[in-house]
């Protein structure tokens, strides 16, 4: 049986920097060891190749959605991190910040099983040690759109935070490549991370995960955990609503699909509440054209007090 290593669990910036550094320097060395030993086997020149660190920032609670995230990052990448930080800025006055779970020790065992090397989880003194940053990142009017427009300020408190985490990182990598990883279930959100390491030159490549779903459709979400058995059943109208909108495109395109009935089905279901469903294209979250490559569609429902968001490729 192999033995399971746990992670380096580190609580403040000082500490996190050292230990990306560290590992990186140890992977290094592991791998010139390995390319000079593989040379002189095939009596060939050496080929170096340089360490790189897989990064994925995350708020707890961790599930399978999220060991896609690090396994992809595990797969691609010789040193894997992860941050392990409620953020406070990215939540409304209304919202569930104080009752968002925190589970840190059973993330930290997700985190060794799936081959994490670094987790970092800083409390919100370590973070914002002057209390809430003066200067903050905005994200524009495609932040005030769609979850924006029902969570005023989030998308600024989440690039304020991406943006010091990614500042953190490469402080501390030496020149080694950075590869961020982000589930693509918070579309809007990855869409204007990208446009936040263009403005800001981030030397950080992102890369985007698939939308992991239950055997049933439902797409994982820390939230889930709030759902009570006849509220997941409800939920279902969410996904499975996207799957006949994806099918409708496929067959006959996306200019006829029905919206208003799609909303009026989600809206029917007991227990749920539609927020938007609209259809956009995901290069730039307008509505999509025929000159679109992809059309997304969108959707944003309570499910009793719940809030899930969701969407699907539908071509």
């Amino acid at each position: 049986m192999t033995e399971i290593t746990k992670p380096l669990v580190v609580k403040t910036i000082a500490e996190f920097r050292a230990a990306i550094a560290e590992a990186l320097v140890a992977a290094q060395e592991k791998l010139d060891a390995q390319a000079r030993a593989a040379a002189a086997e095939n009596g060939t020149v050496v080929e170096y190749t340089d360490a790189s660190l897989g990064y994925v920032p995350t708020m707890g609670a961790l599930h399978h959605g999220h060991a896609n995230l690090m396994r992809r990052a595990r797969e691609q990448n010789e040193v894997v991190a992860i941050s392990v930080f409620v953020n406070p800025l990215q939540f409304g006055p209304d919202e569930d910040y104080e009752k968002y779970p925190r589970t840190l020790e059973a993330d930290v065992e997700l985190a060794a099983r799936v081959g994490v090397d670094i987790v970092f989880a800083p409390e919100v003194e370590e973070m914002y040690p002057d209390g809430e940053p003066l200067v903050r990142i905005s994200s524009g009017e495609l932040g005030s759109r769609f979850e924006g427009a029902t969570r005023p300020g989030h998308f600024d408190g989440v690039l304020t935070v991406v943006n010091k985490f990614f500042n953190i990182i490469g402080s501390a990598t030496g020149g080694h490549r950075v590869n961020a990883y982000f589930g693509q279930k918070d579309a809007q959100q990855f869409l204007l991370v990208q446009r936040m390491v263009r403005d800001f030159n981030h030397d950080v490549t992102l890369r985007a995960v698939a939308i992991v779903r239950e055997d049933n459709g439902l797409a994982l979400s820390s939230r889930n955990e709030f759902l009570s058995d006849d509220e997941r059943e409800a939920a279902l109208v969410i996904s499975r609503t996207l799957a006949l909108l994806r099918e409708h495109s496929l067959n006959r395109g996306f200019e006829g699909i029905d919206l208003d009935g799609a909303r009026e089905r989600i809206n029917a279901t007991p227990g749920v509440r539609l927020d938007y469903l609209e259809l956009v294209d995901p290069n730039n979250f307008n509505a999509p054209t025929s000159e679109s490559e992809r059309v997304l569609a969108l959707v944003a429902a309570y499910v009793g007090q719940t809030r899930l968001i969701d969407n699907m490729d539908l071509r």
